[in-house]
């Protein structure tokens, strides 16, 4: 059928309503029938020009996917009721559509070409049901190679990115050792985002494929302080540096040093792992119940952490974001298929509004003081409104005020890597904190010594996490076979 877009509104997976869902920390969404996901992805029209996977810079943005997923041709697969095949077709590029399907913005359907006129095709929705599909029905197996090379590759770091490079290695042929500082592998999927968005038993399923696929995962280790970097360039063939950009943008104002004040990065980590029951993650200390909580930054992180204490019982919440609010349609300047620069109410957003009565975010403002009792611990924050008149923020006088604050989560982005692992290993980086390589290269200039995800790029996607990963595992072992027996 390729007249579905013509037949089929489009249908999104239902999703439990905001008092429903936020006492647990348990995924909200549900899932169409079979019939239906089917319908959805008969919307797709197999365009000509597929956007959807083009993954080309436009306006200064991406758009379409990063992986160069074939949308439209599991789309017409799925529609035919051809499971496998559609799964078979998404893995081609896709090391884990089962992240992607639940955490990536969809860059596809922001680029799909039924959205220039209408609704777009729920690509990502189609995807996860694959995937997801695949994984009950036994059709993913792990897949370890025929035969292996002899060649040892260690990979620091657990995320998406060192994820998806060790997977890729693995099936190259090579060993694979992987590193990772905390109890558990995952990086960011483990740690960074709440298990409403991606439970980890997703994230251990795949870890547990890795292992039968033959990648040996090394945790509770820190190189460059438990295991030095000498030790693992001696040791390994080509080491992979894949640590995010995992350095958070602080507020410097005064009163800095109230308790009280926390790192988005280390809040939603301790909530985490205290839902995982870990006893030592301080996220007894790290509770927001009975608390009013202002959340720095009005980005993916503070929608998060806003959906996080809500869950905890907060008193609560507001969400301060420097820029203005953004329109809720396209501009004139701003036309498809570019990125579209228009107003997003998350599920936190929408949680606050149902809990609260209103959208906990205010636009053009930011905290001009943190105010601190007499024993140290933080009371309130002192905010101030912004002007962009000459483009660039500057306080409003008298817009000044003061809001009760318990806790503050700083949620401002990262300022690159940290310079435990760069340091340990001499690599040069980047005016912004990031290992740096040639362009569209990730060799660094330590021998045999590489990079990848954010680490190089800088605060990204899961989705680009993942395509620079695979991009780096490619060009690992062509160094590696290169290098000879």
């Amino acid at each position: 059928m390729k007249d579905g877009f013509m037949r089929y509104e489009r249908q999104d997976d239902p999703v439990l309503e905001p008092f429903d869902r936020i006492g647990t920390y348990s995924c909200f969404h549900a899932h169409l029938d079979d019939k239906a996901r089917q319908e959805q992805a008969s919307r797709c029209m197999n365009c000509g020009v597929p956007y959807c996977q083009s993954g080309v810079m436009l306006g200064g943005m991406f758009a379409g996917c990063p992986l160069g997923n074939l949308c439209p041709e599991w789309n017409a697969l799925i529609a035919r009721g051809l499971w496998d095949e559609a799964a078979d077709r998404l893995l081609l590029t896709s090391s884990f559509p089962e992240f992607t399907g639940r955490v990536c913005p969809a860059l596809c359907e922001k680029a799909c070409t039924n959205g220039l006129h209408g609704d777009a095709v729920t690509v990502r929705e189609n995807e996860l049901a694959v995937i997801e599909k695949a994984f009950a029905g036994g059709h993913i197996k792990a897949c370890p190679p025929i035969e292996r090379t002899g060649k040892t590759v260690a990979v620091i770091g657990s995320g998406p990115s060192g994820l998806a490079c060790a997977q890729m290695l693995c099936r190259y042929g090579h060993s694979v050792t992987v590193y990772e500082r905390e109890d558990r592998p995952g990086g960011l999927l483990m740690y960074g985002i709440p298990n409403m968005k991606l439970e980890k038993d997703i994230v251990m399923r795949r870890i547990h494929l890795m292992e039968e696929e033959g990648v040996v995962f090394k945790c509770d280790t820190e190189v460059g302080k438990d295991v030095s970097a000498e030790k693992i360039i001696s040791g390994y063939d080509a080491v992979v540096l894949a640590c995010g950009s995992t350095v958070p943008r602080d507020i410097k104002a005064e009163g800095r040093d109230a308790r009280g004040i926390w790192f988005a990065v280390d809040f939603l980590k301790a909530a985490t792992k205290g839902l995982l029951g870990n006893k030592t993650s301080g996220s007894k200390h790290m509770d927001a119940k009975y608390r009013n909580v202002v959340i720095i930054g009005g980005g993916d992180t503070g929608n998060d952490c806003v959906g996080t204490v809500i869950r905890q019982g907060c008193k609560g919440v507001i969400q301060l974001e420097m820029m203005p609010k953004p329109p809720e349609q396209r501009t004139a300047s701003n036309p498809w298929p570019e990125w579209p620069k228009v107003l997003k109410t998350d599920y936190g957003q929408q949680e606050s509004i149902a809990v609260f009565g209103r959208d906990p975010r205010l636009y053009q403002k930011t905290v001009k003081r943190f105010i601190a009792d007499d024993a140290g611990k933080l009371k309130a924050v002192e905010t101030v409104s912004l002007s962009f008149a000459n483009g660039k923020p500057e306080e409003i006088a008298g817009s000044e005020q003061i809001v009760p604050a318990d806790i503050v989560l700083i949620a401002a982005g990262f300022v690159g890597a940290e310079t435990t692992v760069t340091s340990a290993f001499g690599v040069e980086l980047t005016k912004r904190g990031a290992v740096m390589t040639d362009a569209g290269r990730y060799s660094t200039n330590v021998p045999k010594v590489f990079t990848a995800g954010d680490m190089h790029r800088g605060q990204s996607l899961v989705v680009w996490a993942i395509r620079e990963g695979r991009d780096c595992a490619a060009e690992v072992d062509e160094f590696l076979m290169r290098s000879g027996s």
